[in-house]
């Protein structure tokens, strides 16, 4: 709102500036109108001057709140995730930054990241899903179903979840090395994602996504990437969906409008910062009692936060 009005303000003090030098030029305007004239201008810089100065420690304060929030969160999630293992899957539109904020804070809550698969702009590429579909059934681990459904994200996440993850009942692998290996080589070979070395099944999964998406087209693939994120969070003991903003027509809110979906998912959608990624962590420790919720600072959400339980 400073910055509106500050804007607002200095665009009025062009306009005025250009006033009075139309006025001066002109020999019959009279000295009190000039007088006026030459008042509001100075008021208006005396208002952009002020306003500078609120933006200014706006800004200040701004900075000292995330310093603040990111020597904070690790205290906050500390043993949350205590002798447990998280794979994080991460979207096109996620800046390396934030991946690697989420990695940290993970580690902070004791939990054992056993790897990353990051997506490409290809696997939301609706002139690709043919080609993804085909690729997807190849690969197919042997004693793995995939669900019965044309949708790719769908298919995707009944693939990677059963890689990625270990089976909760059993708390044993669901797949071998070698399958594992040759699909997420398929996979990648395929130009549809990237896998770190030797990635390892885990207990949880975090599933990291920008969320700024606004047409029909990019719609499709937050959809995408929502049904993606639901069936991989069926794979295992638990999955969050976390959003780097709050966003109407993002990935978070569309799998929060989802019945089938948000009634076994978590959400967060505000994961850029750190509170966000501090409900990220805390959300799975929910899941981990086989609970579901949706947090942040859209008026989607539940809370900033699960309610700590003992």
């Amino acid at each position: 709102m400073i910055s509106l009005r500050y804007h607002v303000v200095s665009i009025a003090s062009v306009f005025l500036a250009l006033a009075v030098g139309v006025l001066m030029g002109s020999g019959s305007v009279s000295q009190t109108l000039l007088s006026g004239v030459f008042g509001q201008r100075d008021s208006l810089s005396k208002q952009v001057s002020h306003l500078r100065g609120e933006l200014d420690t706006t800004h200040g304060e701004l900075a000292d709140a995330r310093q603040f929030g990111s020597a904070v969160a690790p205290l906050a999630v500390r043993g949350a995730l205590e002798k447990r293992s998280v794979v994080v899957i991460t979207a096109p539109d996620v800046a390396p930054r934030h991946h690697d904020a989420m990695k940290k804070l993970l580690t902070s809550a004791g939990a054992e990241v056993t790897g990353t698969l990051r997506f490409t702009d290809r696997v939301t590429d609706p002139a690709r899903a043919g080609q993804l579909r085909d690729v997807v059934t190849r690969l197919l681990p042997a004693g793995v179903r995939l669900p019965v459904t044309a949708d790719p994200g769908t298919l995707v996440g009944g693939l990677l979840g059963p890689l990625a993850l270990l089976d909760p009942r059993t708390d044993h692998p669901q797949s071998s090395p070698q399958e594992r290996a040759a699909a997420l080589s398929g996979l990648s070979e395929g130009g549809f994602l990237r896998a770190s070395p030797e990635l390892r099944p885990a207990q949880l999964a975090v599933v990291l996504t920008g969320g700024d998406r606004t047409d029909s087209g990019p719609r499709a693939a937050s959809t995408m990437l929502a049904r993606l994120a639901a069936q991989v969070d069926r794979s295992g003991a638990g999955a969050v969906l976390a959003g780097m903003a709050a966003s109407e027509n993002g990935t978070v809110e569309i799998a929060r409008a989802d019945r089938a979906i948000s009634s076994t998912l978590s959400t967060t959608d505000h994961a850029g910062t750190a509170s966000g990624r501090v409900a990220t962590v805390l959300a799975l420790r929910e899941q981990l009692s086989g609970k579901s919720g949706h947090y942040g600072v859209s008026g989607s959400a539940e809370g900033p936060v699960p309610r700590l339980r003992g």
